[in-house]
């Protein structure tokens, strides 16, 4: 009898092990880069109304590097946090759309965000091989080495929409380029935004601590303002009320603010309510409240395991 129970001890204790080992490495560290891209009103393709990727503008794609922290709630699900820093930007210039093109406006804008996502598989993790002999592949390997999941989660995020004028970049906000504050119904934006990530990913196990991947993730916002372009125009270059507004009202703003807030290069031909100048008149559109702004990370990520103490917390 005795002989029996220790022989199923010898069976399942394997099992157990193995079973308990992605414990020991419920963190890592994740460092990525790679690529943004911004859908909103400024630039895009050549043509109105594209949503998501498929108003993405190849010329306006910029950068983004993200630092963060994994931890493993469960051999399917993990939770993590990490901040990322990087640029969007959009520019009119790039797309032959008729309207876009004329309106001629174009910005770049910091981007700093913080956002904590919960991440879940159908997948086992590989846990690696538990010895490094050569000629050995995949000895005491367990789980699969490619991992794929979703996630979705929540932000903060930091943006300064910013345009260039003379050589030099100004920020949007302090310009008021929509009248801002200066027209009842417009009330000015925060530069600290929430936003919504949520995507796909995959990684690769290198070896038992260390893996690669690929991360694509959309971010969500709930503001039309990330590149300073939402409504109406509500002055014209030649500083003329067309419109509801006084010429009182434009006497607030100083050139730079003019300049930025209508560089439209009058080309548009006669098309319904748009001929020429007046394509920018006040009350004329500039962009669409209601379709709000979001951008796009690609990334290139890396990620190394933490051993944890007997307590179970990381052991740096």
């Amino acid at each position: 009898m005795r002989t029996k129970a220790f022989l199923l001890l010898l069976l399942i204790l394997p099992t157990l092990v193995t079973a308990q080992r992605w414990k020991r490495q419920r963190y890592e560290w994740v460092t990525g880069v790679g690529a943004t891209q911004f859908l909103g009103d400024v630039g895009g393709r050549d043509q109105i109304g594209s949503d998501f990727f498929f108003d993405m503008d190849a010329a306006s794609t910029r950068y983004v590097v993200n630092l963060g922290m994994r931890y493993k709630i469960s051999q399917y699900v993990s939770a993590k946090t990490s901040f990322s820093f990087g640029e969007i930007a959009g520019d009119d210039k790039f797309t032959k759309e008729p309207f876009r093109q004329n309106r001629n406006i174009h910005f770049r804008s910091p981007i700093v965000e913080w956002a904590t996502q919960i991440e879940a598989s159908w997948m086992k993790e590989s846990t690696g091989s538990r010895y490094k002999i050569r000629r050995v592949r995949g000895k005491g390997r367990k789980g699969s080495q490619v991992y794929v999941y979703g996630f979705a989660g929540v932000g903060l995020l930091y943006m300064n929409p910013m345009a260039q004028y003379n050589g030099k970049w100004h920020a949007l906000k302090p310009l008021h380029t929509e009248g801002q504050e200066f027209v009842p119904s417009r009330k000015e934006y925060a530069n600290w935004q929430f936003v919504i990530p949520f995507g796909v990913g995959m990684k690769y196990s290198i070896d038992k601590s260390s893996s690669i991947g690929l991360e694509y993730g959309l971010r969500k916002t709930f503001t039309d303002y990330m590149d300073d372009v939402s409504t109406s125009y509500v002055y014209t270059k030649e500083g003329e009320a067309r419109g509801a507004y006084s010429p009182a009202l434009l006497a607030q703003w100083d050139a730079v603010s003019r300049a930025l807030a209508d560089p439209s290069l009058d080309i548009v031909p006669s098309e319904g309510s748009y001929s020429g100048a007046c394509s920018a008149c006040p009350g004329q559109q500039r962009g669409d409240p209601s379709d709000l702004d979001s951008y796009m990370f690609m990334m290139i990520t890396y990620q190394r395991k933490i051993r944890t103490t007997r307590k179970g917390l990381p052991k740096f």
